[in-house]
């Protein structure tokens, strides 16, 4: 996957093909239900998960407003505990970095803790253009990579996959990777398991270079923080010579006791567990203990311009805990592979489009990948309001206006192809501004209404082509109004009264 994946299509001609996928879609269904159920479940065990949402939110909110004060301090301690902070500000400088940084070890393989950032900047195929060799720890991403694949999951790379599809990966893939897998693999969950595990140990041992993301930096200290359910992120973080994390300026929080809330939040939401099974956390270096050389790529990658948004911001809360695209019901027929990022679901179609803006086709359409059906919002243990920021995109996609892109304060142009949208809404705006052009409207309407049809012509045909017009009523709620009740009152206006409707009306 490229850093921008400006070779996919937009996400309507995506999901097209994909929903046409049945085993796709069983597969989707099947381990979403279950991951959303558990969640469900684990949440509902605390009874205060209300609290401890809203102080994730706040203590978000707080960081994101004094970012730059958080940051430097995050710097000078990772300094003093012998780490090297280095600052990208964007996916190219990020890549430039890395590579130098393992160039310079001499070595030509890093293995990898399973990150988000690094999918975003496209770190593997640049490390691969330099020469050098990046291994895939996690299990999922393991079968992601060896696949020759996308990820399509936040929390499960893999989750398009079935047993049978991984059975059959690994036996054809793993020998030109490794260790092969050994001989009448099956698709047992245990034998599946083993291989990877078999195929992985001998790289651990082997490798001198890790690179990590991270999911919490604590700035008070120094400290990063990565949770995992497998092992093998705290095989990469102790056991190579040299560490080299890369993480989004975003994921700083204060002090270790604002951590502590994040740390109930986020497995709960994420693999549905009371805590995770492994939590490392290291700061900078110790003589005797762990890598010998610490490495922290701060990244900003349109995460400023975010901030500068200010109610696009809040997608910066994000802790990565996968739970909106588990109840997403278009993700759930869509699959992640559609939204053309890192990031898919929910939370992709707010983030993307402010991390690369919308001026490909692809980053334009999706802010309108969501039914706005609120579901995600519900679920989001830092309470991103994701239905408003879809909103709030998408009228920047068919209006334009200012926004900041690189840091610098711009104007941008409305995007192709919503020309007839613009219009409509602006007619709408007339027509509402205007009362009594609005009665005589919907009295035409009403007069009218037999001759409706039930599908809509030309362009508009595709949204009703799966969906019916609403039936116009016989007379509006003004009129009826105003016949039965407006008469006893001497009321001519709407709004009076106790607004109660008769029932069939």
């Amino acid at each position: 996957m490229s850093v921008t994946d400006l070779g996919m299509p937009a996400f309507p001609a995506a999901a097209d093909r994909s929903t046409r996928d049945t085993r796709l879609r069983a597969n989707l269904r099947y381990a979403t239900h279950t991951i959303r159920d558990k969640r469900a479940r684990a949440v509902g065990e605390l009874s205060d998960w209300a609290q401890l949402r809203a102080a994730g939110r706040a203590i978000k909110d707080r960081t994101l407003r004094h970012l730059d004060h958080y940051l430097e301090r995050l710097e000078e301690a990772v300094t003093a505990a012998g780490g090297q902070v280095h600052w990208a500000a964007d996916a190219t400088e990020a890549n430039r970095i890395v590579t130098r940084l393992v160039r310079a070890t001499g070595e030509r393989e890093v293995v990898k803790v399973k990150s988000m950032a690094t999918q975003e900047i496209g770190l593997n195929e640049a490390l691969a253009e330099a020469g050098i060799s990046a291994y895939e720890t996690d299990l999922a991403e393991l079968i992601v990579q060896l696949g020759k694949d996308r990820p399509s999951h936040i929390l499960v790379p893999a989750i398009h996959r079935n047993r049978s599809e991984i059975r059959d990966i690994f036996r054809t893939q793993m020998g030109s990777w490794g260790r092969p897998a050994p001989d009448g693999l099956s698709d047992r969950p245990t034998e599946l398991a083993e291989a990877a595990r078999l195929h992985l140990r001998e790289k651990f041992l082997r490798a001198k270079v890790g690179i990590s993301g991270a999911n919490f930096m604590v700035a008070d200290t120094g400290t990063l923080v990565v949770v995992e359910s497998e092992g093998n992120g705290r095989m990469c973080l102790t056991l190579p010579e040299t560490l080299i994390s890369v993480v989004g300026i975003e994921k700083v929080v204060p002090t270790w006791q604002d951590l502590e809330v994040f740390l109930q939040l986020l497995p709960r939401s994420s693999t549905a567990e009371r805590m995770n099974p492994y939590t490392s956390m290291w700061t900078g270096t110790t003589d005797g203990d762990g890598p010998r050389t610490f490495h922290l790529v701060l990244l900003d990658n349109g995460r400023t311009d975010t901030l500068a948004d200010t109610v696009g911001r809040q997608a910066l809360r994000c802790i990565r805990c996968s739970a909106c695209l588990n109840v997403c019901p278009v993700y759930e027929r869509a699959g992640g592979h559609a939204y053309g990022s890192a990031y898919p679901g929910p939370i992709g179609a707010i983030l993307t489009p402010q991390l690369r803006g919308t001026a490909s086709a692809l980053d334009a359409s999706l802010p309108y990948a969501s039914s706005l059906c609120g579901a995600c919002y519900e679920v989001c243990p830092v309470a991103i309001d994701i239905p408003e920021v879809l909103v709030h995109l998408r009228e920047r996609v068919v209006e334009g206006g200012k926004v900041v892109r690189g840091g610098m304060r711009t104007v941008i142009q409305p995007a192709k192809g919503h020309a007839a949208e613009r219009a409509a809404m602006r007619a709408a705006g007339f027509v509402f501004d205007r009362p009594g052009v609005l009665r005589a409207g919907q009295r035409l309407a009403a007069r009218t209404r037999k001759l409706h049809p039930r599908r809509l012509p030309g362009p508009a045909r595709a949204w009703s082509d799966t969906r019916d017009l609403p039936p116009v009523p016989a007379e509006s709620f003004r009129d009826w109004w105003q016949r039965t009740r407006g008469a006893e009152r001497g009321d001519e206006r709407v709004g009076r009264g106790d607004g109660r409707k008769e029932s069939g009306k």
